[in-house]
């Protein structure tokens, strides 16, 4: 079976970084395996996202959270605004299922301004995606401005990062079932 990536852009505009840096990984990703990869933007859940249940989501919005929470494993990636994860993004993850991340390969990614900002990923999506048990991959990805041209990744090093990161999301996905992770009532 060919396994489902989703990836999940905390970007309210199109086109943007965040995506573009997501798609690159995908990209890599595919040249290792078959893979089925779906990619969402945090604008792709429509208006009216600021709601304060899941049944009051608009039926966009509610879509991306059930790819994310059906997927094999996930891209996810915000921007940085003033030093953490954009506001959207969280509230939209606040709506996935707390159970149904548990053992979900998960490859975190995050783009902002300047690099002074790349802990994002380690003190702020880690422990994001740890509440859902989730298996947060060792290598993260942060990207800066610097580290793209003409809208496309351009930096070797980063470059060399991704293709480490997509080797253990290969591993991850070769290895046994998802949900591997006994839940405790």
């Amino acid at each position: 079976m060919i396994p489902r990536i989703v990836g999940f852009s905390g970007s309210t505009r199109r086109p943007s970084r965040t995506r573009t840096l997501i798609e690159t990984v995908g990209t890599e990703i595919s040249a290792r395996r078959p893979v089925s990869l779906e990619i969402y933007d945090l604008v792709d859940a429509g208006p009216g996202i600021g709601t304060a249940s899941r049944e009051a989501l608009p039926r966009a919005a509610h879509a991306i959270i059930s790819a994310i929470e059906e997927a094999d494993a996930l891209i996810v990636g915000s921007p940085v605004y003033k030093g953490s994860y954009a506001g959207l993004f969280k509230h939209l993850i606040d709506f996935v299922d707390p159970t149904a991340l548990a053992g979900t390969p998960v490859l975190l990614t995050a783009t902002g301004g300047g690099h002074r900002h790349a802990l994002v990923v380690e003190h702020q999506l880690r422990p994001l995606f740890g509440f859902f048990s989730a298996l947060t991959l060792p290598t993260a990805i942060y990207a800066g401005d610097q580290d793209f041209r003409e809208g496309v990744v351009a930096d070797h090093a980063l470059s060399a990062r991704i293709a480490q990161a997509a080797a253990e999301l290969d591993r991850a996905l070769a290895a046994p079932a998802r949900h591997a992770i006994p839940h405790v009532a």
